[in-house]
Order: structure tokens, then C-alpha cells, then sequence
């Protein structure tokens, strides 16, 4: 076996076992999944949460639109595609809007089956008490302020189409890596991923464990997530021994997708449910802009 096919491969079980080690510490300590505790217990996790909601920030505006606009217009110069309208902004559009629609017809039919009161409730009433704080159509009435509450945060949909987005992004970085010629760079691309996506899978097993996600679909959603980046190293891999030509604008097409569906869940779910919760404001933003900054850092570092 030659050493550039051995160092794909370390890369490729490296990537899978760190990724499982970090995703499942919010999974398996007690201390994240307790919803029930003190008010400085959910302070922290609401804390926690802002963190991961400046990780995903950083992860959409640094990593994820670049890298596909990036992707997207190699490859339309590469296929002579000339035109004035904006192809790449519209396909990211195209899979904001696919998330919208589907989660609307989710909710739809939810409501039309008597559910729309369950679907309102606090997601977590089952095993605890939620640690947002709790507002009522009449207290909104009365209060005098426009307040808007998201009543639908942290729903397992947002927690599939966040995982499926992070997911479709995860195969694409290990195909990078697959695809590449050299030893060196396969290392350089392999310890820049390895960071951001242990950084990555923490945040979204963070995500998932405030949900009404169940714990088996927990350790199922971080299983595969863990073996989305070994799945695109093995595909690069497999495109190179076999000298095929890789479908460059199909996959810059699906990156486009990932990143609108990846946009609406990060400006539609994950900030505006810690934003739009009492207390402790300024300190939000400040973890907020925490996460952002230490992702901005690794981005920067290369």
C-alpha cells in the first residue's frame, strides 16, 4: 500500500473516532441532559447554547457560503457558464426554501391532526422543565411591546435538518481530503478539519440533547454524523485510484443546498430561541461572539 493511500486512511479513522469522542460527551454526561436543575445550571447550558450558536455563525458566514461560492464558480467557469443572474445566491435561496416549506408542511399536518397544542408546549415538558422562560398569548396581549417568541425551538425537525446540513457539508470536506495528491496536504486539510469539526460535533450534540430528540436518535444522528467525513474520504479515494472524473457542478449544486438549509437553521432557529429568552443578554452576546471568534481564529489559522 502506498504512503499517501496509508495517511488517507489514518486520516479517515482519525476523523471518525475523535468526532464520536466529542459527540457523545453532551450525550452521556448526566450534567447537559438535566433540564430540571438550578437557575445557575441553566444559565450556564443557556450560555453553552450561545456558544454553539457563534460556532454555526462562524460556520456559515467563514466556512460553509465560501467554500461553495468558491466551488460554484470554479466550476461555472469551467463549464463556460455565462449568465447575469445570481445562480449561485438563488440555489442557496432554493434550499432555505426547501427547508421552510417542508418544515411548514410538518407543522401543518401536525396541527390538522390535533396536535397543534402539543407542538407549542415546551419540548423538553416530557423529562424536565425547559430552560426558556415561559410566555403566554395573554401575557403578550397585555405587555404593550412586540415580543417575539419561538415556540418551535429546538423542534427534532430543525435537530434532523441541522444534522442533515452539517452532514452533507462533513462529506464534501472529506472528499477534499481524498481527492488530494500529496501527503502534506492531506495532513494540513486533515488537522484544520479535525478541530473544526471536533468544535462541530460538540455543539450539534449540544443542540440535539436540548430537543425532544430521543437519546437513541441522539447516538444515531452522531453515529452517522461521525461517519459522513470517513464516507467522503473513502470517495475521494475511490475517484482517484479509479481515475474517474469527479461531477464537480453536481456537487457544488448540493454544497449550494447544504448552505441554504445550514443558513435557515442557524438565522431561523439557534440564535433567536437564546436571543428571544430572558436574562442574561449582554452575556449571551458575549458567548455568542465567543464562538464566533475562536472559529474566526481557526478559519484565519488555516
Amino acid at each position: 500500500m502506498e504512503y499517501l493511500l496509508q495517511v488517507k486512511i489514518g486520516a479517515l479513522i482519525g476523523l471518525l473516532l475523535l468526532t464520536l469522542l466529542f459527540g457523545f460527551i453532551p450525550a452521556k454526561v448526566k450534567w447537559f441532559r438535566d433540564t430540571n436543575g438550578t437557575e445557575a445550571h441553566r444559565t450556564v447550558l443557556s450560555l453553552i447554547s450561545c456558544f454553539a450558536g457563534g460556532v454555526f455563525l462562524a460556520a456559515c458566514l467563514l466556512d460553509i457560503v465560501p467554500d461553495y461560492l468558491s466551488d460554484i464558480s470554479a466550476e461555472m467557469d469551467a463549464q463556460k457558464l455565462e449568465t447575469s443572474f445570481p445562480l449561485p445566491e438563488f440555489i442557496m435561496a432554493a434550499g432555505f426554501f426547501t427547508v421552510l416549506i417542508l418544515e411548514k408542511m410538518v407543522l401543518s399536518f401536525r396541527q390538522s391532526r390535533g396536535a397543534h397544542h402539543g407542538e407549542r408546549a415546551p419540548l423538553l415538558s416530557e423529562n424536565g422543565h425547559s430552560h426558556s422562560v415561559a410566555v403566554t398569548a395573554p401575557d403578550l396581549e397585555n405587555s404593550g411591546h412586540h415580543v417575539h417568541v419561538d415556540f418551535q425551538a429546538h423542534s427534532p425537525f430543525r435537530s434532523f435538518m441541522l444534522f442533515l446540513s452539517l452532514s452533507l457539508h462533513s462529506v464534501f470536506e472529506g472528499l477534499a481530503i481524498g481527492l488530494q495528491s500529496t501527503d502534506s496536504k492531506v495532513m494540513e486539510i486533515c488537522i484544520a478539519i479535525l478541530v473544526h469539526k471536533s468544535i462541530i460535533v460538540f455543539s450539534l450534540s449540544v443542540k440535539l440533547v436540548q430537543s425532544a430528540v430521543q437519546p437513541i436518535w441522539i447516538a444515531a444522528y452522531i453515529g452517522v454524523f461521525a461517519l459522513m467525513s470517513p464516507l467522503g474520504i473513502g470517495i475521494g479515494i475511490s475517484v482517484m485510484e479509479a481515475q474517474l472524473a469527479a461531477s464537480a457542478l453536481i456537487q457544488a449544486i448540493l454544497e449550494g443546498l447544504a448552505a441554504g438549509t445550514f443558513i435557515y437553521i442557524t438565522f431561523m432557529e439557534i440564535l433567536p430561541h437564546e436571543l428571544n429568552s430572558a436574562g442574561n443578554q449582554v452575556l449571551k452576546v458575549f458567548f455568542i461572539l465567543l464562538g464566533f471568534t475562536i472559529m474566526a481564529a481557526l478559519t484565519f489559522l488555516g
